[in-house]
């Protein structure tokens, strides 16, 4: 696709619409005569002798492109590219050659470089919107085959819908999202006694169900303290966690990877994430098995992709806030 440019001198006394196409800056004859400040005859003998000499290849340095005369009308010209143009300039020994040369060098590298980065960018974003496709299509035929049990059904809906989300990755960082608008300052901290004394309680029910042993909630030396006291730090006079939904997904985060108690990490971490939402009046409408899927990618992620699982969780409640 051709593109034209515009070359003007420092003292603004020659300018030359320059096209730009193929990866090379193209003149025609009499725009070289403009440039070099040399009659027709001289520029003219020159590109001859260029080519008579075996300098430069005729076929492969002269094209046509249709420009628009004076009159009017079309007309096919032949145009020369940067190899005669500079050519050209060393045989009339001309300064503004030099000058001409130099920045038709600079604008083709960074065109190059332009194109480059884009044509990357293309790439990329063709790349993550078929992997977005491909996961689409394997969990409709998991559902489809009932290959899958509820809990599992669960993940791939959270994949799913946010695959979109994941796409952000493209515009930031390889591990990170942005943390969206409508995030919203916290109130409070999750009172470490009254974390305590909920997981005492949610114990005592699922024992008595059978559904828990007595290592359930048993805390491994005061790590489950030392989370709560991590994400309430402060840095400098401000909260290194500034927003409840952040607070919200480190806390999740924290009790699922860090293992904090003897037995239970998901379950409790899970508990901890809704109590913590109703104490901020955050709206939690995902189902029990959805919240379930969330731990389980948590817990199965690796930990150098910490940064991308929160920005996951932040941006579900954002989602959920809305």
């Amino acid at each position: 696709m051709s593109k034209v440019l515009i070359y003007e001198t420092e003292s603004g006394q020659t300018r030359v619409d320059v096209r730009l196409e193929a990866e090379t800056v193209w003149l025609t004859q009499k725009q070289m005569v403009v440039l070099f400040d040399k009659n027709v005859r001289t520029v003219s003998e020159h590109i001859r002798n260029i080519f008579k000499e075996g300098e430069l290849d005729e076929s492969s340095v002269v094209r046509n492109f249709r420009t628009t005369a004076a009159d009017g009308k079309n007309y096919d010209t032949s145009h020369y590219n940067l190899d005669v143009i500079i050519s050209v300039g060393y045989r009339v020994k001309s300064q503004s050659g030099t000058k001409f040369r130099q920045w038709a060098t600079r604008t083709l590298r960074e065109h190059l470089v332009q194109g480059y980065t884009l044509n990357q960018a293309r790439l990329a974003e063709r790349g993550i919107t078929e992997a977005q496709q491909a996961i689409e299509l394997l969990a409709r035929t998991l559902n489809n085959q009932a290959l899958v049990s509820d809990t599992g059904s669960a993940v791939l809906s959270l994949i799913v819908g946010y695959a979109k989300t994941w796409r952000l990755l493209l515009q930031y960082d390889e591990n990170g999202l942005a943390v969206p608008e409508g995030c919203r300052p916290s109130q409070g901290v999750l009172d470490y006694g009254k974390a305590a004394a909920a997981i005492a309680q949610i114990k005592a029910e699922l024992m008595a169900s059978g559904e828990a042993t007595p290592l359930f909630g048993q805390e491994r030396g005061d790590a489950f303290e030392g989370i709560l006291g991590n994400i309430e730090q402060s840095m400098f006079g401000e909260s290194l966690y500034r927003t409840r939904e952040e607070k919200a997904a480190h806390l999740l985060y924290f009790i699922i990877k860090d293992h904090p108690f003897s037995d239970g990490n998901k379950r409790i971490g899970a508990f901890m994430f809704l109590l913590y939402l109703q104490q901020e009046q955050m709206n939690m409408t995902i189902n029990d098995n959805a919240l379930i899927a969330l731990a389980l990618l948590i817990a199965e992620s690796n930990p150098s992709n910490k940064d991308l699982m929160i920005r996951l969780v932040v941006n579900l409640l954002t989602d959920i806030q809305a």
